[in-house]
């Protein structure tokens, strides 16, 4: 049973059948063979995607479009720039800075990579930055749109494994930090290396005209997050706020956006969700069929029997979610390997919060790890370079990521506040 469910997953995923589909079809042979009712198909799909969480994921998505599109992020990276700007290499320290900000208001990556990239592209090129090691750094720090809160992967585990939302928000901040301090250090070691220029001398008259500039985008986290961790709202409710108030920013204070654009956003944003809804109805059979068939138990019985060592299993499934990042686009394969690991987590004693912040680091990596790598292709979109130049010049920011995932995974410091 577990060959046929798994061994018809990837065949059909390598030749190129969506996502979606090739989970529902795979299912779809396993309940043929075994004589389960169809109406199962529909029972199953239902109550996989009826649930309250859920409601943020879309409005979240929403909220990240609405501020990729308006001059949110353009004043964000003004004022990052009128900070560190000076400094020799200053640009990178502004891209990873800005992303930083922009992740916690969209808690998406591709949206994260596209708003910086569109708004300081033309600006590297002009201070003659490499544009491939440019792009790089930009798509590397998208994926800290994901762990910083909030964060529509984050919200996808705590329904999957019946976790707090804000408990795994609040357990993203520091390895959300860490990533973007990795990133700086290794593009500033990028611009003494290359002589990149330095900026404008600094003026603390800029400093504060940017700041006037950017306050509005710089408290969209501050409401979000500040709401949440107060108890004033819960994570769903946010993400309406979180709409509401990038369409009073876009409509009536930065006035950058008409209300014909903010139907065209609502209709790309739906469309997202759409996917990402139908992903998430057809994996509620494929957990059905797991949970069903004891899988889950069978392969964590079988990892178990490979070593009794916590931190060698932990590294084992760190080294699948990687894997399983580079052929996966990330909510997909967190909606997949999210039920087959959590018994084994479990067995191991591993707390469930850390092992979510573990495993959305890890496929947050996959979003610069061709063939899928979102960020990648956005990122090219963008710059007009070929994937391939980009592709090479992530190498030493995907390196950085990956140790920082290990610190997550083996140092609890990180973690304070699952304790």
């Amino acid at each position: 049973m577990t060959a046929l469910l798994f061994g018809s997953f990837f065949i059909l995923l390598l030749i190129g059948i969506p996502v979606a589909i090739v989970i529902g079809i795979s299912s779809l042979i396993v309940l043929f063979r075994e004589g389960i009712p169809l109406v199962i198909i529909a029972q199953r799909m239902f109550a996989g995607t009826d649930s309250f969480p859920l409601i943020a994921v879309p409005f979240f998505i929403l909220a990240g479009d609405l501020m990729a599109k308006g001059k949110i992020s353009e004043k964000l990276v003004e004022f990052a720039d009128a900070v560190f700007g000076f400094l020799k290499g200053g640009l990178s320290i502004v891209a990873v800075l800005a992303a930083m900000f922009f992740a916690a208001i969209s808690g998406s990556g591709a949206a994260t990579t596209a708003a910086v990239g569109t708004t300081l592209v033309p600006e590297l090129k002009k201070k003659g930055y490499d544009e491939a090691s440019s792009a790089a750094l930009i798509a590397a720090s998208g994926t800290i749109g994901v762990v910083i809160p909030p964060s529509v992967p984050m919200i996808l585990y705590a329904v999957i494994a019946d976790q707090s939302v804000a408990r795994l928000f609040l357990n993203g901040f520091i390895p959300g930090v860490v990533m973007g301090l990795v990133l700086i250090g290794i593009g500033i070691r990028q611009a003494y290396k290359r002589n990149y220029p330095k900026g404008a001398e600094f003026s603390l008259k800029n400093v504060w005209r940017t700041f006037k500039d950017a306050i509005w985008g710089i408290l969209t986290p501050v409401i979000i997050l500040g709401g949440i961790f107060s108890g004033y709202f819960t994570p769903s409710e946010a993400a309406v706020i979180a709409v509401n108030y990038s369409l009073i920013l876009s409509l009536f204070i930065y006035r950058d956006m008409k209300l014909r654009d903010v139907f065209e956003i609502i209709c790309r944003s739906a469309m997202t969700m759409a996917v990402i809804m139908f992903i998430i109805a057809t994996s509620n059979i494929f957990s059905w069929i797991l949970a069903n068939w004891n899988i889950p138990t069978l392969i964590a019985g079988g990892i178990l029997a490979l070593s009794s060592n916590q931190y060698v299993i932990l590294l084992l499934i760190a080294f699948i979610v990687l894997i399983a990042g580079v052929f996966m686009e990330t909510a997909s394969a967190l909606i997949i390997l999210t039920p087959v690991f959590l018994p084994l987590i479990e067995r191991l004693g591993v707390n469930l919060i850390h092992f979510g912040i573990v495993i959305v680091v890890g496929l947050a990596i996959g979003m610069i790890t061709p063939p899928v790598a979102i960020n990648l292709y956005v990122a090219s979109t963008i710059t007009g370079l070929p994937i391939e130049r980009i592709t090479k010049a992530i190498i030493p920011f995907m390196i950085g990521l990956i140790v920082v995932l290990l610190l997550i995974l083996y140092v609890p410091l990180f973690l304070p506040v699952i304790i």
